[in-house]
């Protein structure tokens, strides 16, 4: 694991969208394509609204999210919204987007087509994670109804989820392709978060699952 601290969150997000952009772009000059996959919440949207204007070709990116809530898209807490208002405009508007909400009564009915969606884009060229302070990453949360399934070495790529600190049932996507990213960033602000990350390097994966990505990661910091 890499720990970078910044002195303050501006600084942070500048940063971390150059070390993104750079990463896709890199990826790019030997590739005919790049998927990005990032977080919901809105820790991570004064970097979306940096990247947003990176200069690269994001006519060859794909961006998916790591987790969405089973909610409509203009529903207030669907992540698909913060990332349409921070991250899918300027120039990144011409990015190719995978909405994991299909629109299906339940996220148990839009996994196998969101996993056939998805397997062209895999493996993951960059990974930027969040991390809660129960210590989940995406919508793997200590204690899920599917925790052990999601993290399993053959889990399928994307599976629904429902736990107790989640108000809606849940999609996401799971370990083996979260942990197969080329490139993995870990994006974590305030004192409570580097506690829980500290925390979190002591425990097992089902313990802690953002554990699972630690060691490949780079791990972005600032108070």
């Amino acid at each position: 694991m890499e720990f970078k601290e910044y002195p303050d969150r501006e600084m942070l997000a500048l940063s971390l969208a150059d070390r993104l952009s750079a990463q896709l772009t890199q990826h790019l000059r030997n590739n005919d394509s790049a998927t990005l996959c990032v977080p919901g919440g809105t820790s991570p949207a004064p970097v979306f609204e940096t990247l947003s204007g990176a200069d690269l070709d994001w006519g060859r990116v794909t961006v998916v999210l790591g987790d969405e809530r089973w909610v409509d898209g203009d529903h207030k807490r669907s992540n698909s919204r913060l990332l349409r208002r921070h991250l899918l405009k300027d120039k990144a508007a011409a990015a190719d987007y995978i909405d994991l909400y299909t629109g299906d009564a339940s996220p148990d009915l839009a996994t196998d087509g969101l996993a056939q969606r998805l397997k062209p884009h895999l493996p993951l060229t960059v990974a930027l994670l969040g991390m809660g302070n129960d210590m989940h990453t995406a919508s793997l949360f200590p204690g899920a109804d599917h925790l052990e399934a999601a993290m399993a070495a053959d889990a399928p790529p994307v599976m629904p989820i429902r736990a107790d600190g989640a108000e809606e049932p849940r999609i996401t996507l799971t370990r083996p392709i979260l942990a197969d990213a080329i490139n993995i960033h870990v994006l974590i602000m305030g004192p409570e978060k580097r506690e829980a990350l500290e925390r979190a390097m002591k425990l097992s994966p089902i313990e802690a699952p953002i554990r699972a990505f630690l060691d490949a990661a780079t791990v972005h910091w600032a108070e």
